[in-house]
């Protein structure tokens, strides 16, 4: 049906696409009028001319013939220049109501589609000279940018591409990139994405084509509590690092830096590090702890432990044990005033041991724990300046360097 008309509005001009058209006049037995008066006219039917495909654009509707509508849309990453929807117009010469429309790469804009492409003013032809670009990923709260350059070259060093994680110039940058080399792989850890692009007066390239896609920014799992240890880091969010610090006396087993991955489930990139207490070695910062293997809980295995304390030339060592807790039979710590275990003994103790005082003479004390028991027990040592403190407090010992 080409229309449905009453009243006294005047119908807009119609064109049949037939060689045959119905007209059906119908009143009731009420109210009468002057009813109505047309003309009509034979045209021809020919189409209108095929209209072109834009470059980088797609075309709807086959059909070419008086108000037939013909529809178009652009790849992902150009932009419609001209009416997305033109007609064929009815008339002694056929045409359509407007030309065909491109599709253009534009310099700069607003993105705010879960995922898109960008790319640079007249790709997949040469930028253009002078060009100041800049786009905006806006992407909803919670949400970051994972991009990929699919196609990247310009001038080195004149022309380039910078990333910005946030809208503004002083944002973090995430990359600068310039050349013919493609880069990889960027992930953004703000909702909003910046995007710019220089080109000087001079040659001119294809320049890029990145796509990107958002992702949920969960956090990675929560590292604390770490035993025996401390945690330092603004945030669990992709891209971002903590950093793990072992208490003194305990050693790190692991990584000290972790990074949250990217990835459908949100993970760090090694395990979790861990603090452990080690079986001896060498000791020459000015203040510390040493603990029994497994502190605070009782340690095991037959083994012997050996430490070496050592401070400046010139102080010497003062130890203090105020506890010892270990198995009386087989278990014990000596002591050495000095480096070798050929050097004069300042004491061997075991079992549950008051507090009690030492000094050494020279600015090295040797420690050897010896354990063959079947069950264990615990201790500790800690140190710091002037004199050398071997503390047994549940096990602990404290020692301070001490002048001579």
């Amino acid at each position: 049906m080409l229309g449905s008309f009453s009243g006294t509005t005047v119908p807009a001009l119609l064109n049949s696409t037939s060689n045959q058209l119905y007209l059906h006049f119908y009143s009731d037995i009420s109210v009468s009028a002057a009813g109505f008066h047309l003309e009509y006219k034979t045209v021809g039917l020919s189409s209108c001319p095929e209209p072109a495909v834009p470059s980088n654009g797609v075309k709807t509707g086959e059909r070419y013939l008086v108000n037939d509508v013909v529809s178009f849309q652009c790849e992902p990453g150009y932009a419609l220049q001209g009416h997305a929807h033109i007609s064929c117009m009815p008339g002694t010469v056929r045409r359509w109501n407007y030309p065909p429309p491109l599709c253009i790469a534009q310099c700069g804009g607003t993105v705010e589609e879960m995922e898109g492409v960008i790319l640079s003013p007249g790709f997949p032809g040469n930028y253009p000279s002078n060009m100041d670009c800049s786009w905006k990923i806006a992407l909803p709260v919670g949400f970051g940018a994972h991009i990929q350059f699919l196609n990247f070259s310009t001038e080195p060093n004149h022309d380039f591409i910078e990333i910005r994680n946030g809208p503004y110039e002083t944002s973090r940058m995430m990359g600068r990139f310039s050349g013919s080399e493609l880069p990889g792989s960027l992930l953004s850890t703000s909702h909003e994405t910046t995007v710019y692009f220089h080109s000087d007066h001079s040659q001119n390239r294809p320049g890029f084509k990145l796509e990107y896609q958002a992702y949920e920014l969960q956090e990675c799992p929560d590292p604390e509590p770490f035993a025996n240890g401390i945690v330092r880091g603004a945030g669990y969010n992709v891209g971002q690092s903590v950093t793990f610090e072992c208490l003194p006396g305990y050693q790190l087993i692991g990584h000290p830096v972790l990074t949250c991955q990217h990835g459908t489930n949100r993970n760090w990139d090694h395990p979790l590090p861990r603090c452990e207490v080690p079986c001896g070695g060498n000791i020459t910062s000015s203040n510390g702890t040493v603990y029994s293997p497994g502190f605070p809980s009782p340690y095991s295995s037959s083994q012997d432990c050996v430490w070496l304390i050592t401070v400046p030339i010139g102080h010497g060592i003062r130890l203090n044990l105020s506890l010892l807790q270990t198995e009386p039979s087989g278990d014990f710590i000596t002591v050495w005033d000095g480096a070798q275990q050929t050097a004069p003994q300042l004491g061997v103790f075991s079992r549950s041991l008051a507090k009690k005082t030492l000094h050494s003479s020279s600015n090295q004390v040797l420690l050897k724990f010896h354990r063959d028991a079947a069950m264990g027990g615990i201790f500790a040592i800690a140190f710091s300046e002037h004199y050398t403190y071997l503390n047994w407090k549940l096990g602990k010992l404290d020692f301070v360097p001490g002048s001579i």
